[in-house]
């Protein structure tokens, strides 16, 4: 899927969250999009793993770092995200992840990561989110863990074991309900 029609779809996701599912997103709704403080993040985001894929990593992590400082969201540039992704709010949002799904939405002071210091980025240790997941504010999933399609993760959540589709998980640890 191309850079556009992957940053259309995130558009389209914007839509339904502001209850205009029917608009059609444009190159022109695109650029005008691309200055609000909820859009602007993926843009960012989609264009660093962009140059990362492109194997112009420099370019990447400068991207990156821009998405960092103005907006306070941390994502890995090699950790691949389907189309749909959603922030509504992204301050201390850390995400190293080795893949997200398509329709994710994940709320401020997230954190995919490793359990330990991985410095190298191994994949093995990076959590899998499959597809229409929703991560609330504060969660925490760690480790080498798999969330399956349409799974919940509840607000300061910390998930340390795989969770099955369709659930939905809250505590510490996470437990499903």
């Amino acid at each position: 899927m191309s850079l556009r029609t992957t940053l259309y779809h995130d558009l389209a996701r914007q839509y339904f969250y502001a209850g205009q599912p029917d608009k059609q997103p444009t190159f022109g709704r695109l650029l005008l999009a691309s200055f609000s403080p909820r859009f602007m993040p993926v843009v960012l985001f989609r264009l660093s793993h962009w140059f990362y894929q492109k194997r112009l990593s420099p370019l990447a992590k400068i991207v990156s770092l821009v998405n960092f400082v103005l907006f306070g969201l941390e994502i890995a540039v090699r950790c691949e995200i389907g189309p749909g992704l959603y922030f509504p709010h992204t301050q201390g949002t850390v995400i190293g992840a080795l893949r997200i799904g398509t329709n994710a939405t994940i709320y401020h002071n997230v954190t995919f990561g490793a359990r330990e210091i991985d410095i190298g980025y191994n994949d093995t240790s990076r959590p899998v989110v499959g597809n229409n997941v929703i991560v609330g504010s504060g969660a925490k999933i760690l480790g080498p863990v798999v969330l399956g399609d349409d799974v919940r993760v509840g607000a300061n959540a910390v998930v340390l074991k795989d969770v099955a589709h369709g659930l939905t998980v809250v505590g510490i640890p996470a437990m499903p309900i």
